[in-house]
């Protein structure tokens, strides 16, 4: 990769990454305030698994989501004020209030939507591959689940049958070592759940989900495989959320100082320390991402409920 080209990677990277943490951060003070219903699963900390996978595949492509996936959006170029609106249930968001965190979709960015079911996501993905090969459209899918869900039967399902027909998908495995308060390490024999991969006779890398060239190079290789009829990848990235599973979850199942252990490590300042951007740049991209997520957070408090009218449109189809 050329340094100019490796530069202009990291902008992006960065500016990406920025904008999830600061939507997330604004997210999560909404909650405080009482002003957003339900719970969100906050995305902070492991903004490089988004920012990375999503830059290595291309416009027309799919993304299937996770509870925990804020990020997926902010990261695929979703509008973050119609997101703050959803979130807050306006009638101004995404699903027009009706989703809110955990059901939040942007299928004008081929988000098919984000999923309250863990793993619920991976069938919905392995068929949006296999529509895309028997239409031979060219497109490729992103899947994100976390590791808990690599346990559950749809996940070994899913993957048996991608497999099989060689369906153009690239799995992602948000590693961030807990399912709500269940430690990963002490429900598997195997602590690399790409090794998995093996069994199905497909292609499996685990890698640090914290350094964002890492994930985008790594993607980027299993997005082509894909695209050229190679089958699926599965990509572990390993990783770790700050907040515990939801903002309502103080986390106190976790070891004594490893979330501040994980935080010398966290993905922004991992790209800070390369020293591809100057101080200067780093600054105006968080100026211009501060104005654009305070302008969402406006437009999400001013903007409507829906009236009460619109309970069973886009509910129903005929």
């Amino acid at each position: 990769m050329k340094a100019e080209e490796k530069k202009q990677l990291a902008r992006e990277f960065y500016t990406s990454m920025y904008r999830i943490r600061r939507f997330e951060e604004e997210v999560f003070e909404f909650y405080k305030r009482g002003l957003m219903p339900g719970l969100a699963h906050l995305y902070l900390g492991e903004e490089a698994i988004a920012a990375g996978a999503c830059a290595a595949v291309e416009e027309k492509d799919y993304i299937g989501s996770t509870h925990r996936g804020h990020g997926h959006l902010v990261a695929r170029g979703a509008d973050t004020k119609r997101m703050m609106a959803e979130i807050l249930g306006k009638a101004t968001g995404y699903s027009k209030g009706k989703g809110g965190s955990m059901h939040i979709i942007a299928m004008d960015k081929g988000i098919l939507g984000a999923n309250g079911i863990v793993g619920g996501e991976i069938p919905i993905a392995t068929g949006a591959a296999y529509a895309a090969k028997y239409r031979n459209s060219g497109q490729v899918v992103l899947c994100f689940l976390g590791d808990s869900a690599s346990n559950q039967g749809t996940f070994h399902e899913s993957i048996n049958m991608a497999a099989a027909w060689d369906l153009p998908i690239v799995y992602i495995i948000e590693n961030n070592s807990f399912g709500i308060s269940v430690d990963i390490h002490r429900v598997t024999k195997e602590h690399d759940l790409a090794k998995r991969a093996v069994g199905y006779g497909i292609e499996g890398v685990t890698i640090d989900g914290n350094d964002v060239f890492k994930v985008y190079e790594t993607v980027k290789r299993g997005a082509e495989r894909a695209r050229e009829g190679k089958g699926p990848t599965i990509v572990e990235c390993k990783t770790y959320r700050w907040q515990g599973h939801h903002v309502g979850d103080p986390a106190a199942y976790r070891p004594q100082g490893a979330l501040e252990e994980w935080k010398k490590k966290e993905p922004i300042l991992n790209l800070e320390k390369l020293g591809l951007l100057t101080t200067e740049e780093i600054q105006k991209i968080k100026n211009d991402i501060d104005k654009e997520i305070e302008e969402a957070c406006k437009f999400a408090e001013e903007s409507p409920y829906a009236d009460v009218s619109e309970a069973y449109t886009d509910v129903f189809s005929d």
